[in-house]
């Protein structure tokens, strides 16, 4: 495992503190997942935290962003993000099946009262953040 260097948007603390309680815990462990899964992985060096769409985003040099929120129009769950061009939500439901409730190709969503199956989210993370070296593999490395 190598250095991991955030780069962090003062911006991105900004979203985070206007969500509510319960949920700024939520993404802030979605958070934490994003950093421990990057520091688990050599080719990450530099994980660049920053807003896209006005969502807390994390870019890597060879993957494909990754967002999460939290919409007060479904105050019940939020959701992680995935770029709906790429094969990452596709190949979760291959791999994890029904371990995940799924958004069409883009998202993976939580209820704000489960319990997150860490193992195979940091699986998924990895997977967006390396995208790009492993998109032509059937199950993205997973």
């Amino acid at each position: 495992m190598g250095k991991l260097k955030i780069k962090t948007d003062p911006k991105v603390e900004k979203v985070f503190a206007n969500y509510p309680d319960i949920v700024r815990d939520k993404i802030q462990f979605l958070r934490k997942l994003v950093i421990e899964a990057a520091e688990e992985m050599q080719e990450v060096t530099i994980l660049e935290e920053t807003l896209k769409w006005g969502e807390p985003s994390f870019v890597t040099k060879y993957g494909s962003t990754l967002r999460m929120d939290w919409k007060d129009k479904r105050p019940d769950q939020y959701a992680m993000y995935f770029q709906c061009s790429s094969t990452l939500v596709e190949t979760f439901r291959l791999v994890f099946d029904n371990k995940f409730q799924y958004e069409g190709k883009r998202a993976i969503i939580f209820q704000l009262n489960e319990k997150i199956a860490e193992l195979e989210l940091k699986e998924c993370i990895k997977a967006a953040l390396r995208y790009h070296n492993v998109k032509d593999q059937i199950t993205l490395g997973i």
